[in-house]
């Protein structure tokens, strides 16, 4: 039987804080409590994980993509793993869906030898599920897929190496996925983004009132997932991330404002 998990302990700075300039903590391995000064997000806790009765979203297949290898992080393991808080970094998301109303299943995407580490939870969670990771990010997703009842209503994939999202980003982008079919996380690009060709000059500087930098959970409806999963497959397309799999149908997915704290830990800087 499911026993819920005590309200994860990690927390984004408020919106307040970024709109008075606060830097975004830099991040290097091993991550400990004292890399990242994080403050408690003012809702994060029982009462605003359990306020998702009130969201209107529930049959949620969550995706928790921890099969990476980390090789840009040059921490000799996976970063998924790192130590963030006194816990691995994934657990933070982990926790996170875990204590969310909604949630059907969790699968996470990670190789076999890792998976000893949740036997803890498997046995208090009956939720919890497996999948293997494939050899590029969707392939990663269409295994996660499989594990997904066929009574989800919507499937989120969630990156494991972001551990600062929200239940408030999250709840958000649960509600448009069910309104429109699918729904992404993003915030508006801020840097200059210009383009080469060569790598060595600038061709051109890009509009970057049109641009947002996109974040996860991404969500879809399954049956559109699994439609432009076929289109992908059929014509052997490559895509870099889930809903870019919706677009190749095509189908509208709609975009929801989320904090620029929510980041994706990647490289040692």
């Amino acid at each position: 039987a499911f026993s819920p998990p005590p309200p994860p302990s990690l927390c984004s700075i408020t919106r307040h804080n970024l709109c008075r300039g606060a830097p975004i903590p830099a991040v290097t391995p091993p991550l400990s409590s004292s890399s990242i000064p994080l403050r408690r997000h003012p809702r994060t806790g029982i009462s605003a994980l359990r306020s998702a009765a009130s969201s209107g979203v529930d049959g949620v297949g969550v995706i928790l993509l921890a099969g990476g290898v980390g090789s840009r992080m040059k921490a000799g393991k996976p970063k998924q793993f790192l130590e963030l808080q006194g816990k691995p970094m994934l657990m933070h998301s982990l926790d996170l869906f875990r204590g969310l109303e909604g949630i059907e299943s969790i699968t996470i995407v990670i190789a076999e030898e890792y998976r000893d580490m949740f036997d803890d939870i498997v046995k208090a969670d009956d939720r919890i599920r497996f999948a293997g990771p494939g050899k590029e990010r969707q392939d990663s997703v269409f295994n996660g897929l499989q594990q997904v009842p066929e009574s989800a209503k919507l499937v989120a994939v969630h990156d494991a190496a972001r551990p600062l999202v929200t239940p408030e980003e999250v709840y958000n982008v649960f509600r448009d996925a069910k309104e429109h079919g699918a729904a992404v996380l993003a915030v508006p690009m801020k840097a200059t983004v210009k383009e080469s060709e060569d790598g060595s000059f600038v061709l051109r500087t890009i509009e970057r009132s049109r641009l947002w930098e996109i974040h996860t959970p991404q969500v879809i409806r399954p049956d559109l997932l699994k439609k432009g999963f076929d289109k992908v497959a059929k014509e052997g397309l490559e895509v870099t991330d889930d809903v870019s799999i919706i677009e190749q149908l095509p189908s509208p997915v709609k975009i929801t404002v989320g904090e620029y704290t929510n980041i994706k830990v990647t490289t040692p800087e």
